[in-house]
């Protein structure tokens, strides 16, 4: 494991979040990937289903040393199509979305390591038999 992936932990994404996310949504280097977030309304229209238990996605905000530092999802992949793995037959496979909301913080190795504790809390659950990332960028 990174050894920054030690310090790295995950809160489910609440309500209270919505405001931070919508403005991380709009910065430039999450727009890149993400495109445009729209306003406030549609960002909690779009992520505050992610906060129940009955939904097939799960959003997360990333914390370093307890702060904030990025977001991350994942969801049910078969049957979620809209990708490269339309064809998974596999309930416990996952997919995972994610970005940092620093732009100072990418190239430094904190979206790899974030991205190996999110799996490891993933495959915590004995449902989750895989995890999945669409591999752009």
């Amino acid at each position: 494991m990174h050894p920054i992936a030690e310090t790295i932990s995950f809160k489910p994404l609440a309500a209270s979040d919505l405001a931070m996310l919508h403005e991380w949504l709009h910065r430039p280097h999450v727009r890149q990937w993400w495109g445009n977030p729209g306003t406030y309304a549609e960002v909690e229209r779009d992520y505050l289903p992610y906060t129940t238990n009955d939904s097939t996605t799960r959003g997360y905000i990333v914390l370093l040393e307890n702060e904030p530092v990025g977001f991350i999802q994942s969801y049910v992949v078969m049957g979620s199509g809209d990708g490269w793995w339309e064809r998974e037959t596999d309930p416990g496979a996952r997919g995972i979305d994610q970005f940092l909301c620093n732009p100072n913080q990418l190239g430094q190795g904190l979206g790899s390591a974030m991205v190996h504790a999110f799996v490891d809390y993933l495959l915590q659950d004995p449902v989750v038999s895989k995890v999945q990332a669409d591999p752009s960028p």
